[in-house]
């Protein structure tokens, strides 16, 4: 059986023999980009794709106008791109891009995993996003407009390396969205490092400002998902989250997340067609589209009843305490 990476090219390959792949076109872009940043426009691994590029700096722009902006850089995910590629790293599908500097960076990115229930099943799988809502605890991604807010830092726990038992701390990126993600605050939207603490047991540890009550803290495993799925936020690898929280600390900029809701029905219009993208006008990764079939929207309104209906029927379940570390 080929490995998901292969398959995925074959995949893609067969789409642009087929269907027609969207071509690496520039003309999309407002006339005005940079030459330099039009190099980096196309469907190719670390590459934008135009209509990425343009809605995102289209987004930039206007805020900066409105003086809401004042980062010289701005940020994009093309959530549509495969999570790995080829050779099997973790695909590139998230952009900073700071023209002043004639700077252009792509990085890998993790999407929403959702979840699959009795009455509804939008899950994604862990190479290419089927399913995108903008539904509380949905645990998927919503594409559209955001900006930059605070960063939050928290204690997750203990865990040992070389040898050494240390506290791990993960900072979170809070986003403020626009139309159909102004709720994000609402999911606890942002961007952080694609690595938690899976929690094992606990010791003693008086001494710590985290231990609880009778003097314990929580251990566990740092598990490390770069690249893969989320809870909805947008994760990055570590190095990268230092750069990118760096850049965003206290001078926020624009992110657009690519695709939209009225993207997603686009393309599922003109794959229920048997239309090409390229004549529908329309994007998605060719591989992943490939992949996945036709990719599906669930707005709140509709979800939303039935994610609060899966809670409520949940039973109660005592509060966690784990085992004494051995």
């Amino acid at each position: 059986m080929l490995p998901n990476s292969l398959r995925l090219a074959l995949s893609a390959m067969t789409i642009a023999i087929s269907a027609g792949a969207l071509p690496d076109r520039v003309d999309a872009i407002s006339q005005d980009a940079p030459a330099w940043l039009k190099k980096h426009v196309g469907t190719g691994d670390g590459q934008i794709a135009p209509i990425v590029l343009k809605r995102a700096r289209g987004l930039y722009r206007e805020k900066v106008r409105r003086g809401e902006v004042r980062n010289p850089c701005y940020l994009a995910k093309d959530a549509t791109r495969p999570s790995t590629t080829r050779n099997g790293n973790p695909g590139k599908r998230f952009y900073v891009i700071c023209e002043s500097q004639k700077s252009f960076r792509a990085v890998s990115s993790g999407y929403g995993n959702g979840r699959k229930l009795k009455r509804a099943n939008f899950s994604n799988g862990r190479q290419c996003a089927k399913n995108f809502s903008n539904a509380e605890g949905s645990k998927l991604t919503a594409g559209g407009a955001y900006v930059t807010a605070e960063t939050r830092t928290s204690f997750k726990g203990y865990y040992s390396q070389s040898g050494k038992t240390q506290p791990f701390y993960r900072t979170f990126l809070l986003f403020d969205g626009q139309g159909e993600t102004s709720n994000a605050r609402e999911r606890a939207i942002g961007g952080h490092p694609a690595v938690f603490l899976k929690w094992q047991c606990r010791f003693k540890n008086p001494q710590s400002t985290h231990a609880d009550n009778d003097g314990f803290v929580p251990y566990g495993r740092l598990v490390n998902y770069t690249g893969g799925r989320s809870n909805g936020c947008t994760t990055w690898s570590q190095p990268a989250s230092k750069e990118i929280l760096a850049l965003v600390e206290g001078n926020p900029t624009t992110l657009y997340i690519y695709p939209e809701s009225k993207d997603i029905k686009a393309v599922a219009k003109a794959v229920q067609k048997g239309k090409s993208l390229t004549r529908a006008e329309v994007y998605w990764n060719a591989a992943c589209l490939q992949a996945i079939g036709a990719p599906k929207f669930w707005p709140k309104s509709s979800l939303q009843p039935i994610i609060n209906s899966w809670r409520a029927s949940l039973p109660k379940q005592p509060p966690l305490e784990l085992p004494i570390c051995r």
